[in-house]
């Protein structure tokens, strides 16, 4: 069992209800293969630093997960068929993080807690 970060990008017209489905989806792809994900992080509604696919904004989503390498292969076709994910990253890690991502940190750090509005 290998360590990954996956970090995802869901358009900015799904709902919040939408993108954590696409996250659960993802979570059962992981399950299947007997992986677990060991965080799952929504970092809310995000403006991109350029335009991808005319989308301005986007939902990031951060899932710490341990599975084996054939699972990531599942996730990035997965991936790839959702319409609504416009950008994701899985990246082999030595070991997992749990605390809090540097966006999530970065809104500890301006004084308001992260909610899932922004």
């Amino acid at each position: 069992m290998n360590f990954y970060e996956v970090v995802f990008i869901v358009k900015q017209d799904a709902s919040s209800s939408h993108v954590e489905s696409i996250a659960s989806d993802a979570l059962g792809t992981i399950k299947d293969v007997e992986g677990d994900v060991t965080k799952t992080e929504f970092c809310g509604l995000r403006v991109l630093a350029y335009p991808i696919k005319k989308n301005k904004r986007g939902h990031f989503v951060l899932m710490n997960v341990v599975c084996p390498p054939e699972c990531i292969k599942e996730l990035e076709r997965k991936f790839r068929i959702n319409e609504d994910v416009i950008r994701f990253l899985i990246v082999r890690v030595e070991k997992l993080d749990n605390n809090p991502s540097a966006l999530m940190k970065r809104n500890f750090r301006d004084g308001h807690a992260p909610s899932e509005q922004e």
